[in-house]
């Protein structure tokens, strides 16, 4: 066994590492504070190609592997959950289905704009009534002359409402026992956008309810056959999952970072707390759960990468590091103390941004499901 990264691999964790510390670092907390979309950012890492890691050149991807994109997200989180998110939810779920399911003539008309971050896409499946239930989708979609003819709502979807937005790929009911994927760009006719929804963390991401009313998009927006909609969301969600489990070890990372550093500076007692037992072994504790992690989520990419099975890795991956970041940002904020408890404190955001990791992408309940299936129970 070989647990070295690439040449390549180490270049980019350094490349993002390095933006993430000199470019979100400064900004993180006024954009969270303002809920402010980071537009900018955005920009310069799609310059440095972190917008369509695993998209092959031919789109105007960097033609990396999964190994090398969550890495990536896994240093952004370090820093921002908002900017992480903006970048996974944009590849693993807004763009992966085009790549995935997409004709020759959709991937050449949507991918490049979508793998150069140009534009950013979304992924449209939760609704009011149906998070963990996906196959409760009520949203329908029926073929009127030439067109797919949408009438439902789709809530908590990320980079729907931006200036750059594309569009979203949306589950809908295209027969009584079939579901679809089908994707509405913005601006289509009787598609509507929300304004920002308010949320715990995550402020500085792009949250929104969408309805469609009589909307009617091309036939031939339809992705791959008509009612394989359920299978495909399935796959696209089993490849989410490791970019949100990357994202379980950043942050968990991040809050540790700030508690070493705040742990060594405090002093108590005419000492540094970080002296004492109790936050000794709470710090290694913290450590030694993130790097068993970390080899989760690898060895899950890894998977991925060489054509093999991954889902149960995903989801046990998945499962244990955002439960995993839930622990070690409640640690690091009780080992700053009061400190922690006031917003100007960077480990505030991390802890307000941490919950949605046990609910996003599939709630642990979920995770539990997906595993126990896999078990054959």
């Amino acid at each position: 066994m070989n647990f070295d990264l690439s040449p390549e691999q180490e270049l980019l964790r350094e490349t993002v590492r390095t933006f993430a510390r000199e470019r979100i670092a400064p900004v993180a907390a006024k954009l969270d504070r303002e809920e402010r979309f980071p537009y900018e950012l955005v920009s310069e890492l799609a310059e440095l190609g972190m917008m369509g890691i695993p998209i092959p050149e031919q789109y105007g991807g960097a033609g990396g592997d999964t190994v090398s994109y969550a890495l990536a997200i896994e240093e952004l989180t370090r820093i921002d959950s908002s900017v992480a998110i903006t970048v996974a939810a944009h590849t693993s779920l807004g763009t992966m289905p085009i790549l995935l399911f997409g004709s020759d003539e959709q991937q050449e008309r949507w991918l490049p704009d979508l793998a150069s971050g140009r534009r950013l896409a979304a992924f449209g499946l939760t609704e009011p009534d149906a998070g963990s239930d996906a196959g409760a989708t009520r949203t329908t979609a029926e073929l009127r002359d030439g067109s797919w003819v949408v009438n439902g709502s789709k809530i908590f979807i990320t980079n729907a409402g931006t200036d750059i937005s594309w569009g979203v790929t949306i589950t809908a009911r295209t027969g009584d026992d079939e579901i679809s994927n089908i994707v509405i760009e913005n601006g289509t006719p009787g598609y509507a956008v929300s304004a920002q929804m308010q949320k715990l963390g995550w402020r500085a991401s792009d949250t929104r309810e969408l309805s469609f009313e009589e909307c009617a998009a091309p036939e031939g927006n339809l992705l791959g056959p008509r009612g394989n909609g359920f299978r495909q969301f399935l796959e696209i969600l089993d490849g989410g999952r490791i970019a949100i489990a990357a994202m379980g070890v950043g942050l968990a990372q991040g809050a540790y970072d700030l508690a070493l550093a705040y742990a060594k500076e405090r002093h108590q007692f005419g000492k540094p707390i970080a002296s004492f037992q109790a936050i000794q072994f709470r710090l290694a504790d913290m450590i030694t759960e993130i790097e068993a992690g970390r080899a989760m989520v690898y060895r899950a990419a890894w998977l991925k990468d060489h054509g093999r099975p991954f889902a149960l890795e995903a989801a046990m991956a998945k499962l244990y590091t955002g439960e995993l970041s839930h622990r070690v940002a409640n640690y690091a904020l009780q080992i700053h103390g009061g400190y922690g408890y006031m917003e100007e404190s960077a480990i505030s955001r991390f802890y307000r941004d941490q919950k949605i990791l046990e609910i996003g992408e599939g709630t642990n309940e979920v995770q539990r499901m997906v595993i126990a299936r896999h078990l054959g129970l």
